[in-house]
């Protein structure tokens, strides 16, 4: 498989959204949790890379290159950074001012001895990720948090948990990939607070 279109291709499923069902499947198109007219964090690439690699200094992230995008994404810019041999950042970005609307951490699993560092390394940048929209979190909570979030999971080949503004998803993919995706979210009354007003 050509690393480099899977995680190219992986997070497009994360942008191409127009209905707000569940997804049945990994090789789905429909990413509900983007829909169009999504918000963006408040931060650039740029901005959120420099305060990412300055809260983490052992878990540097280089410089997000753009990806071309066409079709149902032609108001989006994404971009994506190679971390080492199996993991990768990628984001997807609002066209013109660069905010953030996604944004991923991908591993590849290998096997052999290298197995189990590498699945640790992966974990780390993914807490860290975790930590960059939830400043309050201790190194021990995030790591705890994406725990929850990676049996929550696994093997769903897509799952989707919302606290407060931010929404993480895990695309498990088994021996394909797992990624973790941090998200901003529109905050809403419930159905049930709409209904008793």
């Amino acid at each position: 498989m050509n690393v480099w279109i899977y995680i190219f291709v992986l997070p497009a499923l994360f942008i191409t959204s127009s209905r707000a069902a569940p997804v049945s499947s990994p090789e789905s198109p429909i990413a509900p949790y983007l829909l169009p007219g999504a918000p963006t964090f408040e931060l650039t690439i740029t901005q959120f890379r420099e305060k990412f690699n300055k809260a983490n200094p052992l878990l540097a992230l280089k410089e997000f290159r753009a990806i071309s995008s066409s079709g149902a994404t032609a108001n989006l810019t994404r971009a994506a950074t190679k971390i080492n041999e199996n993991l990768y950042a990628s984001t997807a970005l609002e066209r013109g001012t660069l905010k953030i609307k996604s944004i991923q951490i991908t591993w590849l699993p290998i096997q052999g001895p290298g197995q189990k560092a590498a699945q640790e390394k992966a974990k780390s940048y993914m807490a860290a990720l975790i930590r960059a929209f939830t400043p309050g979190l201790t190194v021990a909570q995030s790591q705890l948090n994406l725990g929850k979030l990676l049996s929550a999971g696994k093997k769903q080949g897509y799952y989707a948990r919302s606290e407060g503004a931010v929404r993480y998803v895990v695309a498990d993919n088994g021996e394909n990939g797992l990624t973790l995706a941090v998200e901003p979210i529109k905050l809403a009354l419930s159905e049930t607070l709409k209904d008793n007003q």
